[in-house]
């Protein structure tokens, strides 16, 4: 369930529903490029590697066009000291038409400014959300890490 203390972004991109839900599901294109397991279809999961640091997700709603959710299953973050801290929150994209294209609205379910990684997550999904993935729908090129 979403609360207004999870934290969001909107991008507003020049695409069709389509083709931005298509580009959010190419993980290793905009956020990570070592990425192992399947980004699309309810049930599938995958994991995102940043060296040592991980998470794993599995996708709890996938509606293509529209929705998918992320529910983060496992995780390992050893700059916190709650290294799993992000186990149990939820990355969802919801994705509605507009007269110039799409808006796509990243939330992540239970990033709350409670959390000691707030504040770099705030600025990890600003860089890959509103920059990499907007440049990858927009230009074709986003800037995931590279490991």
């Amino acid at each position: 369930m979403i609360t207004t203390t999870d934290f969001q972004l909107i991008i507003a991109v020049p695409s069709t529903p389509a083709d931005a839900f298509d580009a959010v599901c190419r993980v290793s294109d905009w956020w990570v490029t070592d990425i192992e397991g399947e980004t699309r279809g309810v049930g599938s999961a995958f994991i995102v590697r940043f060296g040592d640091p991980y998470v794993e997700f599995k996708n709890v709603e996938f509606a293509p066009g529209e929705t998918a959710s992320w529910l983060v299953t496992d995780c390992y973050l050893p700059w916190l000291e709650d290294k799993t801290e992000w186990t149990g929150t939820t990355v969802r994209f919801d994705i509605s038409p507009t007269n110039d294209g799409s808006q796509v609205t990243l939330t992540h379910i239970g990033l709350v400014r409670e959390l000691e990684c707030y504040e770099s997550c705030e600025q990890g999904w600003q860089q890959y959300f509103q920059n990499s993935l907007k440049n990858l729908i927009q230009e074709g090129t986003g800037a995931p890490q590279v490991r």
